[in-house]
């Protein structure tokens, strides 16, 4: 039966109006539709994705007003490389100004990658570890091997 649910939720996320929306607004909504399917689920994606206990995860869950805005939370975090404890108190100090003002708040500058990251809703909760902030490969100084031979 949980199949069968999980399903149709999949073609809903398909179909419905927030994901041709796009940008992080349908990003957003279609994870919120995700979360309140499988709770559970979602805060063991969250907790993999970016290393952090699913005690924590429930923490933060419960102090944002939906939990998208705890995938948000994590997101900012890892981006800017603060602990999630600071983007949670800069999320209370400007509640319902939106994620844009927040970012701007924890040092992404407008006009940056980042930022434009941010507005497309360039982001996905695949519950895979990412590296816990690394920048990704093709990222070094080059000095690595092979280099000024």
């Amino acid at each position: 039966m949980k199949m069968i649910y999980l399903a149709a939720v999949a073609v809903l996320l398909a179909f419905s109006p927030a994901s041709a929306s796009g940008g992080l607004e349908g990003f957003l909504s279609n994870l919120n539709i995700q979360a309140k399917a499988d709770m559970n689920g979602f805060t063991a994606r969250l907790s993999t994705q970016f290393g952090v206990p699913g005690a924590q995860v429930s923490a933060v869950i419960s102090t944002v007003k939906e939990p998208a805005d705890a995938f948000m939370v994590y997101q900012l975090g890892q981006m800017t490389r603060q602990a999630p404890d600071a983007v949670v108190r800069t999320y209370q100090k400007n509640r319902g100004k939106g994620w844009g003002v927040i970012a701007k708040e924890m040092g992404i500058k407008p006009g940056s990658r980042e930022f434009h990251a941010l507005k497309r809703g360039d982001f996905s909760l695949t519950g895979n570890p990412e590296g816990g902030g690394s920048d990704g490969p093709g990222k070094g100084k080059g000095r690595g091997k092979g280099h000024n031979k």
